[in-house]
């Protein structure tokens, strides 16, 4: 029995699908809470009527912290009702770490033939003409299959399956160069968020779980991707103007001048993904790209605040921070500046 599918014809010189209604964004709902077995090396779990195989849950991820891989599906099984929203009906491109961080990795658009007949697919047609069909990250069963396929970190597009050529946001990567640290990061991310609100945007911030933060829109759904693209490079080139001595928009590594913040509109061009809200990152000490909120930018913080460790807890005091990108009010009419 073939696993479902959704197709989408929409690619980087296909011209919009105007048929499919627009979605409303993906919103909260019940989820099953999980505990994953901590005596057994591999399990399988009934979950709302699917059968999900979990496996090698002894194998060690992190090696310095000790966290093995039944620790970042406990972490996942955690935050599924605030992260599953947010990759609901987009395709998702997978990084594979099987080994850990310290092993050799890859990415893997196709969902795998041999999956589970309840994981759906989202085909997308590429300038290669080649229809590529990305698993989906529906309920909770289908985000744990990709988390035990060795994702520690999700990447999903930003328009969903239905028209994946109209985002749901526009948004920055704020990646510190050479020489710049997290405090001229933070400086960078009031710059952008002044820029947007002069335009009448609600900006919202997360940590990258790198180095960086992320500043995301959540705008009206209609512009195409390469739109939304070119406004993001008009702002960054006039940020860097404005800014010269903290902001760079050089995407080239090796002209980039030292000791600035790459304010990196790259990130919104056609297939481009950045790592989910809630991601777990490949990182040491297993970061989180975590919501924070303006006060907390203005006031400074440690990436290390927010671990697999401390980011539920996180959660189920504070909610879902980035719930604003998911409703369907307060969006900002992107194409009226287009």
């Amino acid at each position: 029995m073939p696993a479902k599918k959704r197709t989408s014809s929409a690619g980087a010189s296909a011209r919009p699908v105007k048929k499919a209604a627009p979605r409303r964004p993906a919103r909260a709902g019940a989820v099953p809470h999980i505990e994953i077995p901590r005596d057994a090396r591999d399990v399988t779990l009934s979950i709302g009527g699917k059968e999900l195989d979990l496996t090698n849950l002894d194998k060690v991820f992190w090696p310095e912290e000790g966290y093995t891989k039944r620790d970042l599906l406990q972490y996942y099984a955690d935050v599924a009702h605030v992260i599953l929203p947010h990759l609901r009906d987009r395709a998702i491109t997978m990084k594979r770490y099987p080994h850990g961080i310290t092993g050799e990795f890859f990415f893997m658009k196709r969902a795998p033939e041999h999956r589970p007949t309840w994981i759906e697919t989202c085909s997308i047609m590429h300038k290669s003409k080649s229809l590529i069909a990305f698993p989906l990250a529906q309920d909770v069963p289908s985000l744990l299959w990709l988390i035990n396929l060795g994702c520690i970190d999700l990447n999903q597009w930003y328009g969903t399956c239905d028209d994946p050529d109209r985002p749901y946001y526009l948004h920055f990567d704020l990646d510190p160069g050479e020489g710049a640290g997290l405090g001229k990061v933070l400086e960078t991310a009031c710059i952008v968020r002044t820029a947007l609100e002069e335009y009448g945007m609600t900006p919202l911030v997360k940590t990258s779980g790198s180095s960086g933060v992320h500043v995301y829109v959540p705008i009206v759904r209609g512009p195409l991707q390469k739109a939304v693209w070119t406004f993001a490079k008009a702002l960054a080139k006039r940020l860097e103007r404005k800014h010269p001595d903290v902001i760079t928009a050089e995407y080239r590594i090796a002209d980039r001048p030292h000791g600035r913040v790459l304010v990196d509109y790259n990130q919104n061009a056609w297939g481009r993904t950045l790592a989910s809200v809630y991601s777990v990152r490949p990182k040491p000490r297993a970061p989180v790209s975590t919501p924070v909120t303006w006060e907390e930018v203005e006031r400074g913080f440690r990436m290390e605040d927010f671990t697999i460790e401390t980011v539920p807890a996180r959660v189920r005091e504070l909610g879902d921070l980035w719930q604003p990108l998911l409703e369907p009010r307060g969006r900002f009419p992107l194409a009226k500046l287009l």
